[in-house]
């Protein structure tokens, strides 16, 4: 535990500002920044976000995004490929499909919209987040390990015009093979997420398949899931870590089961000790915050302004 409880809710009340606590007073107009002692603080998005319908999880409008990033004063994002597209004129039903034969029939039609469509129109996207100060640096696909290979290249046309640095997905090893191809056709780095089953040798397999094949290490579930020591992973492996994802979770339970999410500052994830070691040795790893704890009766958006405050006092501190 890098902080008590006492000391969190310490610098919680004394340090995080009216515009963040409280986003819709309109106090002040100033541009995102998180960036702290040189290290990049995001939002995983519009993941993060509450949705207001249990039917559209992982897609909400770009100005919806943009507004509650905003809110928190965060300035770069993790953005999911369905808000891009979504703006630029696929059907919901398709972006959000049901389960079984739905979910496979609307796939086909997304691949159908996709190849029609042009990639270049997501520069658009783009310049509405550059506007409200905000950079969608890594853009996260999901099913990519299904994609053609047209719809391949469409996905990494589509992220570099967006204007990303990085491809996300889960990890497969044998899908990171294949993709690896196409990371380094386009030149551009794919950080691959592992969960609590998710060795350091999964990670080191898809290395050695690509040049630009990285990792997005998450930090909280390395430790939930008995993994190692998340510092000497960045350590060791910082030349491929794209990104992390920062949340705070309790180590693996006496029955083998997975540690649980908690709060900031009372679990077992060392995100202090994470954070400052990418910030000391000057590594260009963007820290994304992943909001997952559950906190019955408050409010979301209050939580992770939270999550912001607790990583950049502990850059800054």
């Amino acid at each position: 535990m890098d902080y008590t409880r006492r000391e969190l809710g310490r610098l919680v009340l004394a340090s995080v500002p009216l515009t963040t606590l409280f986003p819709r007073m309109g106090f002040g107009a100033a541009k995102p920044n998180s960036t702290f002692a040189g290290v990049r603080v995001g939002m995983n998005v519009p993941y993060n976000y509450p949705s207001g319908t249990t039917d559209h999880p992982r897609t909400m409008a770009v100005d919806d995004v943009i507004a509650k990033t905003a809110s928190l004063g965060v300035s770069t994002v993790e953005l999911r490929s369905q808000p891009i597209e979504l703006f630029l004129g696929a059907p919901m039903d398709v972006l959000e499909p049901g389960r079984g034969a739905e979910m496979q029939k609307a796939a086909g039609a997304l691949r159908a919209w996709r190849l029609k469509s042009d990639p270049s129109k997501a520069t658009d996207v783009r310049k509405k987040f550059g506007a409200a100060g905000i950079t969608a640096d890594i853009i996260k696909f999901d099913n990519i390990y299904n994609f053609t290979d047209a719809e391949t290249d469409y996905a990494f046309a589509l992220a570099k015009a967006a204007g990303a640095r990085v491809i996300s997905c889960e990890l497969e090893v044998e899908g990171a093979k294949r993709l690896g191809i196409f990371a380094d056709k386009h030149a551009m780095m794919v950080g691959y997420h592992g969960h609590t089953k998710t060795p350091a040798d999964m990670f080191t397999k898809a290395f050695a398949a690509a040049k630009h094949n990285g990792a997005n290490l998450d930090i909280g579930h390395y430790i939930a899931g008995n993994l190692g020591d998340p510092v000497d992973f960045i350590k060791k492996y910082h030349d491929r870590i794209t990104h992390i994802h920062v949340k705070d979770r309790q180590k693996q339970k006496a029955d083998g089961n997975d540690g649980d999410n908690v709060p900031f500052g009372k679990g077992d994830t060392p995100i202090k000790a994470v954070l400052q070691t990418i910030r000391d040795n000057k590594w260009p790893i963007d820290a994304i915050i992943e909001y997952e704890y559950k906190a019955p009766g408050t409010d979301p958006m209050a939580e992770m302004a939270k999550c912001v405050e607790y990583c950049k006092k502990a850059l800054e501190g």
